[in-house]
């Protein structure tokens, strides 16, 4: 694997999942390194939970490890990766239907930020959470993907295994949901049935 030392560039991805299908655990290792924060931002963004966060990608690369054959091309693994760790979100979501999410507020006060912007982010941050959970899963799973994780309507597609179009209605229609559960929730008359 000393050839294959980084994922620069096509050459090298192709290479490093090449090696790891061929049995290379150092190939191997180096492409959960360069995944883990895709999977694990994935899963807590969708489930809310960091325990069950990183539960989920434990499984995920336990799949990628069964399964790296079934990947066709090195270009294709990020969204088989997402695509696996939103199916493991659902499957973790139907065993356990009530996740809560974690409170970030005690991280961002811890990390030297004043009290007043730590509770304003702490407080965007909660929201957001609660207003995702509102969310009917394949919507969240889109909204997830396409407006937090930063990708492309067509990789959203082919990461849900959607169309397009599905893709721009789950998220058009998630963004709305999202937009009126902030707006009741800062409203005077919302915030008190909180």
């Amino acid at each position: 694997m000393a050839a294959v030392a980084a994922m620069d560039g096509p050459d090298e991805r192709r290479d490093t999942v090449a090696a790891a299908r061929a049995g290379d655990l150092e190939a191997f290792e180096l492409l959960m390194r360069q995944h883990e924060r895709l999977v694990l931002a994935t899963a807590l963004r969708l489930t809310g939970n960091m325990e069950d966060a990183q539960d989920i990608s434990q499984e995920v690369f336990l799949r990628l490890y069964k399964n790296l054959g079934k990947v066709q091309a090195a270009n294709a693994l990020p969204a088989w990766l997402y695509r696996v760790t939103v199916n493991a979100c659902h499957d973790l979501r139907r065993r356990k239907p009530a996740l809560e999410p974690e409170s970030s507020a005690g991280d961002l006060v811890a990390g030297g930020m004043d009290p007043q912007t730590s509770l304003t982010q702490a407080e965007r941050r909660r929201v957001l959470e609660m207003s995702l959970r509102i969310l009917p899963e394949k919507e969240r799973a889109a909204l997830v993907l396409r407006d937090l994780e930063g990708l492309s309507t067509a990789e959203v597609a082919r990461a849900l295994g959607s169309s397009e179009a599905t893709v721009r209605s789950q998220v058009s229609k998630a963004r709305a949901k999202v937009h009126d559960f902030v707006e009741r929730y800062f409203s005077p008359r919302g915030r008190r049935r909180q």
